[in-house]
């Protein structure tokens, strides 16, 4: 993985503009964008154990994902919107019941203090939205949680605070040295709300029973 950067500003937990991400590939290229990587068991990165990553950008450049089943100790989704200054004190009264037991993932290591939305195609803003792929987009600017606070959100969604990265190859080389496994993702896989469910579920699958995998040391 990369190592964890930060990135100039006043520090709030969620970005101001759109991140720089590595350019989109072409579908069929190879790349693995839009799909889901599972770390294998031997995954000594407690970080990233059992692990359940989102593919947003794979190409040359490197790529990028936000990790799907990992619960962020301690922060509410309500807590989250009270600190950027969004709602006040009567959030319980005036955010959209759904989003009150909206949880906060670990998105992964690399700019903690940076919030990425991944959620449904139903909400797109020209110009800080990427669309990844079968519907799926990622939006990484304040004015989602302002649309979902006040109920103009996507239907389906997840914010996770940091991300995941892999400079250029990296991921090729880590997945050739039994580190990861990847496959197809679905939205129950994404969005789904059992997360410590979601990394059996992906290995069923690609036809993996959990308690028969084994595989050399993996590197992250």
């Amino acid at each position: 993985m990369l190592p964890e950067k930060r990135f100039p500003g006043p520090g709030k937990p969620f970005s101001v503009g759109p991140m720089k991400t590595p350019r989109a590939a072409k579908k069929d290229s190879g790349y693995l964008d839009g799909q889901l990587l599972l770390a294998m068991p031997s995954m000594s990165d407690k970080r990233f154990r059992r692990s359940v990553i989102y593919l947003c950008t794979h190409s040359v450049d490197g790529a990028m994902g936000l990790i799907v089943n990992q619960r962020a100790p301690d922060i509410t989704f309500t807590g989250l919107l009270k600190q950027l200054g969004i709602v006040g004190d009567d959030a319980e009264e005036t955010v959209p019941p759904d989003l009150l037991r909206m949880g906060v993932y670990v998105g992964g290591p690399v700019s903690t203090e940076r919030g990425f939305v991944l959620h449904s195609k139903d909400y797109f803003a020209q110009d800080s939205t990427l669309e990844i792929d079968k519907g799926v987009c990622l939006t990484a600017t304040i004015d989602i949680l302002k649309a979902m606070a006040g109920g103009k959100g996507p239907e389906q969604s997840i914010l996770a605070l940091g991300y995941a990265g892999w400079a250029p190859g990296q991921l090729e080389t880590e997945i050739q040295a039994n580190g990861w496994l990847h496959c197809p993702a679905d939205k129950e896989l994404i969005f789904g709300p059992d997360s410590e469910l979601k990394y059996d579920r992906a290995l069923f699958k690609i036809g993996i029973d959990p308690s028969h995998l084994v595989s050399e040391a993996g590197h992250a």
